[in-house]
């Protein structure tokens, strides 16, 4: 049996560790706080030499995006990394690649907003991730790790997915996760595909002219109504298989719960602290961490809520998931949120008092 290697690293380094074993063919980003380890990390590790990967930092993450853009569009397994503002600006290209049904991973390391706002971790992008930040009906697949080793984990779950769907899929943490050192077991090394198993597996790709055909066109543009809402048509029924399979959630404490804590990211592991605080008062506290945030984990949440005396909602932001618990829970249970703004990072004993006060 192969020997595990245990590193101990930040959550930032282990996407960039976990991308090159991952056979990733190219990163293209641009630094910005707290997540500019990727491509530091990525720079200090020269994957081009070893793996073939192209690793470079573009002028914007307007050029980024573009660039992934064209290097999904070529059937290669591509990435970027931002924090909010810099994924806002990536908001035209991931819609595009939606539409044009071209797989790709990003991620969102967290950090307040809006606009500039602090360089401090927050998880106020929650909409921007599940809501589809772009224009038009579209959804990306959207996971959030709580661990470094849910870091290194997502990322070939992420390639998976976006190429099992031909969809866009972003890893969403934030700046606690990203700036915070753990131990981690990094993935086994796996091998880039060649060119003749890329056209194998993506016969969609466009490789150029060849002697037998004309390149594949790939564009989220037509120009005809009604082809364009079968187009429509065919991604909403994408996107409900997707629904349909692809929900994940972890649950903890739920045995005789009376209350229920909904939270995911960083502010699941507070509030796992939190649980044990509460417990020491006498309140049993279930915990439901969604790792999948799209597709959202309605029924097993409804479940999971069911006949508890209270579900509190923890975010590091005013208030955005909370939206989706209560569609969940559709006013059968009591719910309400606590979170904190600005960059601040609420404390466990700060959730045990909202949990008395609100229930």
């Amino acid at each position: 049996m192969e020997k595990k290697e245990v590193v101990l690293m930040k959550g930032n380094e282990a996407i960039a560790h976990a991308a090159i074993r991952c056979g990733c063919d190219g990163y293209f980003g641009y630094p910005i706080t707290p997540q500019s380890e990727v491509i530091e990390t990525l720079a200090e590790l020269k994957p081009w030499e070893t793996t073939g990967m192209v690793v470079l930092q573009a002028e914007s993450e307007v050029a980024s995006i573009n660039m992934i853009y064209g290097g999904a569009g070529a059937g290669k397994r591509v990435m970027t990394s931002s924090s909010s503002p810099g994924v806002a600006l990536m908001q035209e290209g991931i819609a595009y690649m939606a539409g044009a049904e071209l797989p790709g991973v990003f991620v969102n390391v967290q950090r307040g907003g809006p606009g500039l706002g602090t360089i401090q971790p927050s998880q106020s992008d929650y909409f921007q991730a599940t809501r589809g930040g772009g224009n038009g009906d579209y959804y990306v697949i959207v996971l959030a790790p709580n661990s470094v080793q849910e870091m290194a984990d997502f990322v070939d779950l992420a390639f998976e997915l976006a190429f099992k769907y031909r969809n866009p899929a972003m890893i969403l943490s934030d700046g606690v996760i990203g700036q915070m050192m753990e131990k981690v077991v990094l993935p086994p090394f796996k091998a880039r595909r060649t060119e003749e198993e890329i056209k194998r597996e993506c016969p969609w790709a466009t490789f150029g002219r060849t002697k037998d055909r004309e390149p594949n066109v790939i564009t989220s543009l037509e120009l005809k109504p009604e082809v364009m809402e079968q187009k429509n048509l065919h991604l909403q029924a994408k996107y409900q298989e997707i629904r349909d399979n692809e929900v994940r959630y972890e649950t903890q404490h739920m045995e005789d719960a009376d209350y229920l804590i909904v939270a995911f990211g960083s502010a699941a592991r507070i509030a796992q602290k939190a649980i044990e605080l509460a417990e020491e008062e006498g309140l049993k506290v279930g915990l439901f961490r969604p790792i999948t945030l799209w597709p959202f984990p309605e029924k097993e949440i409804a479940a999971a809520a069911k006949g508890k005396r209270g579900v509190l909602v923890v975010e590091i932001n005013a208030g955005q998931m909370v939206e989706d618990v209560r569609l969940s829970v559709n006013g059968e249970e009591p719910v309400a949120h606590f979170g904190r703004l600005g960059g601040i990072v609420p404390e466990p004993d700060e959730i045990v008092k909202a949990l008395k006060e609100k229930f």
